[in-house]
């Protein structure tokens, strides 16, 4: 995708109202970050709590959310791999390739799944959609092996090395994902022109949500 299609979508995200309503954004923690930033996550960060955390800018998410999409939109859904080897992760990217048609990746993940057409497990992605760089280093190595373009929810600690488009979310919070994933697939289906502009998924959001009970710190 161009810089040009980007700014485009940056400055129309800018204007017209948020994928959804502000305060759905901060309710399921969409904004949280964590206690650490890379030079890459400097320009989403909106500022600093009193605990330390940084806190991401909800606008840069919606936009990103719009570029991914428009971006995820332009491929065969059945070509598409997400990954997912965290906890909470597992339900959100199960649900998402179940909407869009993309296939699921909710465990972990086989060495040469993307590169070595020799394994059962071998899968011709055109591209992958991963949550975590760290967590999903395999896919992610793997991708760039192969020149497979990325998608990746990025946190404030995360780096670009590897990822070809970014969201900037909080990537580990089991609301935070939910929300996510069901708003891309969502973005997907209407670029796609599967449902209106403004329509609805036929499923709802709790759908998405992982079962597991959080754990206590």
């Amino acid at each position: 995708m161009s810089e040009e299609e980007v700014q485009e979508i940056q400055e129309a995200s800018e204007e017209a109202l948020l994928l959804v309503d502000r305060e759905m954004y901060l309710s399921h923690g969409v904004h949280i970050g964590t206690k650490l930033k890379t030079k890459y996550t400097e320009p989403w960060i909106y500022r600093t709590t009193s605990y330390g955390l940084y806190v991401i800018n909800i606008n840069a998410t919606d936009t990103r959310l719009r570029v991914a999409g428009k971006f995820l939109a332009r491929f065969d859904p059945s070509k598409i791999l997400v990954c997912s080897v965290r906890r909470y992760g597992r339900q959100p990217i199960r649900k998402f390739a179940e909407v869009i048609g993309a296939k699921s990746m909710d465990k972990r993940f086989i060495p040469g799944t993307l590169t070595n057409p020799m394994i059962d497990d071998y899968f011709e992605a055109d591209c992958v959609l991963i949550i975590d760089p760290h967590a999903d280093k395999q896919a992610l190595a793997e991708s760039t092996l192969a020149r497979i373009p990325l998608v990746s929810l990025i946190d404030t600690d995360d780096t670009l090395d590897g990822v070809d488009l970014a969201i900037p979310t909080n990537n580990r919070g089991r609301k935070a994902l939910s929300l996510i994933m069901y708003l891309l697939a969502r973005q997907i289906q209407r670029e796609k022109g599967i449902i209106p502009p403004n329509g609805e998924l036929p499923i709802k959001l709790e759908e998405f949500e992982s079962k597991i009970t959080p754990i206590k710190e």
